[in-house]
């Protein structure tokens, strides 16, 4: 087991990113409130990070620790205008306008809008035989459910995972000067797109269809508020990296598991029903999204330890997901585990408002390509996005016959 006497979150390097896992169970049961050397805490007990999203003197404001990071620039502008960084009453606000995009009427629209982009997906999978699951499938399927959400024209849609992963990938806690660069190359870039798209919708109102979000977003009201521009194209790109990384991530993470589980594989392909609570240990297992930061509004007591205020907190939703005072056997896989008590989503009031959306991707997506490719299987080394706070692949090759 790893020694993490030393172990600082802001030092990690490639080998943590690669395999996790073993460090934060280490920490775990030698160290679950571990302080690193800025001050700030790492915990990685279920209930420690359970407890810290749950109390709502936990805030989620970044504006003073972004500007340490970024500066003034575009990045520090999205991080700390979109709903994730932001507490209430303007979380509420905005929380509520983009609420109008998950009701169940609005669920059931994409929910026939994903079958039918995976039956296309499907398709081309098998004229193809042989195919980078992350290139051609995984990334497809949310950049068409995020594109019918925005109303974003077809020619852009190539460039948004680049988009989400170079503004996802500023918030890790080690960021070389390149990625910040690219962070603020991405925001400023597809800011100018929407603003184009926004200007348009304004225009031609009539134009949105059912279940586009954007319409909401742009005339919307709440309590007398409406989102100002600034507000309404980062909290735009709050959506595209929300429902777009993650959801990749999520369908990439399942084929990866089954990939490395053979004999879960087999359970699904004989039990197509099991698709629903595969995905939920799918989620446990690999959570896309790792971490979550959280600022102590007020001391909070995990009983061990009491954190005064404002102490910074890294949650880690990674090793909480596989805390064997929760889940038995933790490491293991298993596709009928219920109750499965994962905190991918996270909980309380930020709690993922596309969670629904999210799972039924999942299953759609997941488990059509194995019950339709039974004889699905590894082509070659697969490579992971270089990321810490956030997990999946970059490329996984797989064949299909």
């Amino acid at each position: 087991m790893p020694d993490v006497a030393d172990f600082d979150l802001n030092r990690i390097d490639l080998e943590y990113i690669r395999d996790p896992y073993p460090t934060l169970r280490a920490l775990r049961e030698r160290s679950p409130v571990h302080r690193n050397a800025d001050g700030s805490v790492f915990l990685t007990r279920h209930a420690d990070v359970l407890k810290v999203y749950q109390s709502r003197a936990m805030l989620s404001d970044k504006t003073e620790e972004f500007g340490k990071k970024f500066g003034q620039c575009p990045l520090h502008t999205h991080h700390t205008t979109s709903l994730v960084f932001n507490d209430p009453p303007y979380h509420t606000v905005v929380r509520k306008l983009l609420a109008s995009a998950f009701t169940p009427r609005k669920l059931a629209v994409f929910e026939g809008l994903i079958e039918g982009i995976v039956e296309r997906l499907l398709d081309r999978v098998e004229e193809k035989g042989e195919l980078d699951l992350i290139e051609d499938f995984a990334k497809v399927l949310p950049t068409e459910i995020i594109s019918f959400m925005l109303g974003i024209p077809p020619e852009y849609r190539q460039k948004l995972r680049g988009y989400s992963l170079a503004i996802l990938g500023a918030l890790d806690p080690v960021v070389p000067p390149e990625r910040i660069r690219a962070g603020n190359e991405a925001v400023v870039e597809f800011t100018e797109i929407l603003s184009d798209i926004i200007d348009h919708r304004r225009r031609n109102r009539e134009g949105a269809m059912e279940g586009e979000v954007l319409e909401s977003l742009i005339f919307g009201e709440v309590d007398g508020k409406r989102l100002n521009d600034e507000e309404l194209m980062q909290n735009c790109i709050f959506l595209l990296n929300a429902g777009h990384e993650t959801t990749t991530s999520l369908v990439g993470n399942s084929v990866g598991i089954l990939l490395k589980n053979p004999d879960e594989h087999r359970r699904l392909i004989a039990d197509p029903g099991l698709i629903t609570t595969a995905v939920e240990e799918f989620l446990r297992v690999e959570s896309p999204l790792q971490q979550g930061n959280r600022l102590a509004g007020e001391e909070i007591d995990l009983g061990d330890v009491v954190l005064p205020k404002g102490t910074y907190i890294h949650t880690s939703i990674a090793a909480a997901n596989r805390d064997p005072a929760v889940f038995a056997d933790p490491d293991r896989v298993d596709l009928s585990r219920s109750p499965n008590k994962h905190l991918a989503f996270a909980t309380g009031i930020h709690v993922c408002l596309g969670a629904t959306l999210a799972r039924v991707e999942g299953r759609i997506a997941v488990g059509g390509l194995v019950k339709r490719f039974p004889r699905l299987a590894a082509n070659g080394p697969a490579t992971m996005v270089p990321l810490a706070r956030f997990r999946g692949y970059a490329s996984l090759p797989v064949r299909v016959r």
